[in-house]
């Protein structure tokens, strides 16, 4: 008889010491048999502390601390890495401010049952958004319809950052050796995927509005998602032209 799956949550964390007593609560509600991944950066707010002082610390509840800011890509690369070392079977990325629904958590892991990566979309039937400006809702539409347009991924979230993999996924598309660090590094594993010819389905999900905290985002980490998807549709089209090219332009796609 075969062992159940094993499955890890990782969030990154700076200056999250407002939302992450409830995030955890929420995520380990809502995963009862999972494993949370804490990786903080330092926080100077005391994030990880708070999450040092957890009851389930060192069972359920695991904390990577960083010496300091290094970006988003980063904190992600380094859990990932973290639960292929522990030998999870399936990884989910979240955020820390709430705006994913924890109680999302098992529609995605189920999801894997079909597919090798599953993603919270906002974009298809079911999903939404709440608490977003109407010029908010403007520019993340204007941000997904570039990443399709530019990248050609069938995919109507392409910018979602609440995802789950299989392990074995991981491996395949070298998220360890992915270059992106800000919210590009949500898209770079969506276009790594497609071009691996993965199978991939987006799982509605409502995204709310962070209540408690500051938002990570900048005018430079929106640039460089910009300049990354051009710079990866140049390498497409060149690898396109190479008939010894290992890269495959997707056949299938999934979405439920």
């Amino acid at each position: 008889m075969s062992s159940p799956a094993r499955t890890l949550v990782v969030i990154p964390t700076y200056d999250e010491a407002e939302n992450i007593d409830a995030v955890l609560r929420q995520t380990l509600a809502a995963v009862p048999d999972g494993h949370v991944l804490v990786v903080d950066d330092n926080s100077p707010d005391g994030t990880g502390d708070l999450v040092a002082r957890h009851p389930a610390f060192g069972r359920s509840v695991h904390l990577l601390r960083r010496p300091g800011k290094a970006g988003l890509g980063e904190a992600y690369r380094a859990g990932f890495s973290w639960a292929l070392d522990h030998g999870y079977d399936h990884v989910v990325q979240m955020d820390a401010d709430l705006s994913h629904p924890p109680e999302r958590i098992p529609a995605l892991v189920d999801a894997l049952t079909d597919a090798d990566m599953s993603v919270g979309s906002r974009y298809v039937a079911g999903g939404g958004i709440s608490n977003w400006s109407w010029s908010r809702r403007l520019i993340s539409w204007l941000g997904n319809r570039y990443v399709q347009w530019v990248l050609g991924l069938p995919v109507r979230d392409a910018t979602a950052g609440f995802k789950a993999f299989r392990a074995d996924t991981l491996r395949q598309i070298g998220v360890l050796e992915s270059s992106s660090n800000g919210y590009c590094f949500q898209v770079e594993n969506t276009w790594r995927a497609v071009r691996q010819d993965l199978r991939v389905t987006e799982v509605p999900i409502t995204f709310v509005d962070r209540t408690a905290g500051s938002s990570k985002m900048s005018s430079r980490i929106v640039l460089e998602a910009v300049i990354r998807v051009l710079h990866w549709r140049a390498a497409d089209s060149v690898s396109s032209w190479n008939p010894r090219s290992a890269e495959r332009v997707p056949s299938s796609w999934v979405e439920r």
